[in-house]
């Protein structure tokens, strides 16, 4: 129980610090919708992909704008470790484990109130979903999933980091990764070398699985790669955080 107050503890924190920078949050918005309009607006009529661009490109939105959001936690992390943060809990009756939850909480939930304003643009842009209730909750849940399995390897890349700047750094391959995925335009469209990497790659099939809920026409195979990239992630996140928070605190 006591970590579970200490985590909430720490979540008001993170919160007061995102009012003190709403930057942060407005870059996490901005920048998605941004590029949901030019993709859409601009290159859309040059993709050839079967249906309504709206619709192909949401799902990969989406995760566009996880992945545009976590760079600030990765900052945010590395600050806590390298200004002395964690040095002071040391003395007082805190879980030091309780920061990083709530560093992931933060994230997951920052992200969810940016993809509701994605979708919503989206939906005004010509998006039109075809999922069932059932579906609609699949897809929630697989969105949830992939922020918590990204948060948790964001926050190790933040405790991995020298310093708050090589932290930010850290967390762009994880930005641009969507681009060289399915996100935007099949991967049988891609050419060679770049067309292997977006089919095998973590975000394809989470994309493909978002995008089949989403579209009435999900598929199991998908969906079952989807969720255990997802919890690999998690896993991997996870281990390598708590290894090194250990070793750094």
């Amino acid at each position: 129980m006591n970590a579970i107050a200490d985590s909430a503890t720490m979540l008001r924190r993170n919160f007061r610090h995102t009012m003190r920078n709403p930057i942060t949050l407005i870059n996490a918005i901005l920048v998605p919708i941004f590029l949901i309009f030019l993709m859409v607006y601009v290159l859309g009529d040059a993709f050839s992909v079967g249906v309504n661009y709206a619709d192909y490109a949401t799902p990969g939105m989406i995760i566009t704008t996880i992945c545009y959001g976590i760079s600030p936690t990765a900052i945010a992390v590395n600050s806590d470790m390298t200004n002395g943060f964690i040095n002071r809990l040391r003395v007082m009756q805190v879980s030091r484990g309780a920061v990083l939850n709530a560093h992931v909480i933060a994230t997951m939930l920052r992200s969810l109130v940016a993809i509701a304003l994605i979708v919503g643009v989206s939906l005004l842009m010509g998006f039109r979903p075809q999922a069932s209730f059932t579906q609609w909750l699949g897809a929630i849940g697989l969105v949830a999933l992939a922020v918590y399995g990204i948060g948790w390897l964001t926050v190790a890349f933040g405790l991995a980091a020298k310093t708050p700047e090589s932290a930010g750094i850290a967390a762009v391959p994880l930005m641009l990764l969507p681009f060289l995925s399915s996100a935007f335009v099949p991967a049988d469209k891609m050419g060679a070398g770049v067309r292997q990497f977006a089919e095998y790659q973590p975000f394809s099939s989470i994309i493909e699985s978002l995008r089949g809920l989403l579209t009435g026409a999900p598929s199991t195979s998908a969906t079952i790669t989807a969720v255990a990239w997802c919890v690999g992630l998690g896993l991997i996140g996870y281990l390598w955080a708590r290894r090194s928070f250990t070793k750094r605190a």
